[in-house]
């Protein structure tokens, strides 16, 4: 949350979040093959299992807690190296929505093998500008670009960071 600017959604709902995946012995076995799945990429996003999620750009609150992003809303195709996740911003004219996406898009990138294509976009019909930040979102040149820019990479690194809660 950047200092003294008002808040876009100053009261945002808070939900529950989905609590700790349950690991049985296969999961654990590291002899038995273990593909990715939606609920492996959903936790990249949990704070039960990586101990930092991201966190929105306005509120001390992860993007979990927001309900900006579902683990219904994450796609994986594991044989065919595609991760697609959907994101709902709070409220439909949400200004952070490319930040918040582009800091879910670095994050994957960050934690999954090199192999996977990642597809960040908006929730259809959940904010004004959609089509235009899904644009941004799915331009490689532009995301480069972006991370590029010293200034908007701490930003996303403050999204990323862990918070005491």
């Amino acid at each position: 949350m950047s200092g003294g600017t008002r808040l876009e959604n100053a009261n945002p709902l808070i939900f529950q979040r989905s609590g700790e995946r349950r690991l049985t012995a296969t999961d654990e076995d590291e002899d038995v093959a273990d593909p990715i799945d939606d609920r492996e990429i959903f936790d990249i996003f949990s704070k039960y299992t990586y101990k930092l999620s991201i966190n929105d750009p306005e509120h001390p609150l992860s993007l979990e807690e927001l309900n900006v992003v579902e683990q219904m809303r994450v796609n994986v195709n594991d044989q065919e190296s595609m991760v697609s996740v959907e994101f709902t911003p709070t409220i439909p004219h949400c200004s952070m929505a490319t930040l918040i996406g582009l800091s879910i898009k670095v994050k994957l990138l960050r934690s999954l093998p090199d192999r996977f294509k990642i597809d960040v976009h908006i929730t259809p019909g959940t904010h004004a500008s959609e089509d235009a930040v899904n644009k941004q979102l799915a331009d490689k040149e532009r995301v480069a670009a972006a991370l590029e820019n010293s200034q908007l990479l701490e930003v996303v690194n403050q999204c990323l960071s862990s918070r005491a809660m």
